[in-house]
């Protein structure tokens, strides 16, 4: 295996293209933070060196289909791959149009288009998609590929039958049985139909889970009770599979830091705007102290969140992506993780929807209303390996100084502070003496927002609270 690398591989990297670049069919099943996006554009970069593939079609959640256009193939294909990358949008202008046509054009290029998976359920993204594959030698992949393991799900089929037309395909997750092994047929179904030798679901079903009927309505169904033969199942997925988890990495760092950037909805974008036009009209007109200059910064900020707070005092939610992300996110993670968020209001949406995705029982909160005997409870949950929570859920303020969270190895900020020690302090819950794991960070970035300056801001070690004057909020924004 011949290859220039533009970054260095780690040896867990090395395996994962030594048992896959050549092979039609494959799944990296490797847990977040271990680089599976690298190994991708590294296996991709292979195969277009040797002329078995000139086009790329990557398919991921909508928080995560543009890092790879942004940032993971611009960090880590090679510099000798001459290549059109291109974005998938729906609603577009001419030049953006342009940058469509260019994946048709005949040129010895390798063509990638980075679609969200959410096209696929449309008549609109499946034709371009379809068009894309019938022009080049494709290979076809899946990011966060638990995103078609419902079968009756309309991208799902879509994504299945565009997969006939690839060359090659590849599904990447780090945790590929989200709820159940059964979560795996579809995935497997979009590689090969036979992979699993099983023609239908409900054969699948009949053969893992342990079935039993019940009554609703006055209808019987049947429901899943359990899981067997999970040990043939396992020897099943190994000959087009590579499993690997962080604690198996030696040379990986001890923490990461990564992010997941979402876009602003129409309703934010246009809430944004007006709202930018309204701070910087202060702005102009006086001069204007720090605690003014952070109030208009903490009015643009609650909208990139998906609130606002309307003149009668009321908190209005606005239309965003944000909670979408954390749930994907949250799908990915094998073990426990912690979850900041800044506002008090945010803390209401992410239980409503942790709760809703992974059940009553996955999570515990940590913030101003959450009482003593429950925040001593709560850290008793999250460090105990055995117990069904898998998240804690608090903001930095409450949860951020003096506790040990050392149980979850992942921490998600769905939104920063303004406070550089908040931050720092936040971050050292996890990393503490007893912490056996590598860790990652990851903040959740609304793309062209005052998001992108505070998260910066922070890494600068700046304290924004303390720092900011109104001439700093004019640049920001």
């Amino acid at each position: 295996m011949k290859y220039k690398f533009k970054t260095k591989p780690y040896a867990h990297q090395i395996t994962a293209l030594e048992k896959s670049w050549n092979k039609e069919v494959f799944a990296y099943f490797m847990e977040m933070g271990t680089g599976k996006s690298k190994v991708l554009i590294d296996n991709i970069s292979m195969l277009y060196d040797k002329g078995k593939i000139n086009g790329a079609l990557i398919i991921a959640p909508k928080g995560v289909y543009q890092n790879w256009y942004d940032t993971e193939i611009p960090v880590h294909m090679a510099n000798h791959i001459e290549k059109d990358v291109v974005l998938w949008k729906a609603m577009i202008n001419q030049k953006q149009q342009n940058e469509l046509n260019k994946l048709f054009e005949s040129t010895e290029k390798l063509h990638v288009l980075c679609m969200n998976v959410e096209a696929l359920s449309t008549k609109k993204g499946l034709d371009f998609a379809a068009k894309f594959m019938s022009c080049h030698s494709t290979l076809m992949a899946i990011d966060e590929s638990t995103t078609i393991k419902n079968p009756d799900a309309k991208r799902t089929r879509n994504i299945v039958e565009l997969g006939k037309e690839a060359k090659y395909k590849r599904i990447l997750t780090g945790s590929p049985v989200t709820k159940s092994p059964l979560d795996l047929y579809k995935q497997c179904e979009f590689l090969d139909p036979y992979l699993l030798d099983y023609g239908s679901y409900y054969a699948f079903r009949t053969r893992y889970a342990v079935m039993r009927s019940a009554n609703f309505g006055g209808r019987s169904v049947q429901i899943v009770v359990g899981y067997k033969n999970l040990g043939e199942l396992s020897e099943k997925l190994e000959p087009f599979s590579y499993r690997c988890l962080k604690e198996d990495c030696l040379d990986l760092p001890d923490y990461t830091y990564t992010k997941r950037v979402i876009q602003l909805t129409p309703e934010q974008k246009k809430l944004y705007q007006q709202m930018k036009i309204l701070a910087l009209a202060e702005l102009d007109g006086k001069q204007m102290t720090t605690q003014s200059a952070m109030v208009q910064l903490m009015r643009l900020h609650q909208i990139t969140c998906g609130h606002f707070t309307a003149d009668d005092g009321t908190i209005k939610e606005v239309k965003n992506e944000r909670l979408d992300a954390l749930i994907d996110i949250l799908s990915e993670v094998e073990n426990k993780a912690v979850i900041w968020a800044h506002y008090r209001h945010d803390i209401n949406a992410i239980v409503n929807a942790v709760e809703k995705t992974f059940g009553k029982d996955s999570y515990v909160t940590y913030y101003g209303d959450t009482t003593n005997e429950e925040r001593q409870n709560a850290i008793k949950q999250i460090q105990d390996p055995n117990s069904k929570v898998r998240f804690i859920i608090g903001t930095p303020q409450t949860g951020g100084y003096g506790i040990t969270l050392t149980g979850a190895n992942v921490m998600v900020y769905y939104a920063n502070g303004y406070d550089y020690e908040k931050r720092i302090q936040s971050e050292a819950r996890i990393n503490r003496a007893g912490q056996t794991r590598k860790m990652t960070y990851i903040d959740i970035i609304a793309e062209d927002t005052v998001d992108e300056k505070i998260v910066k801001a922070l890494k600068k070690k700046m304290n924004i609270a303390s720092k900011i004057t109104g001439d700093d909020l004019k640049a920001w924004i």
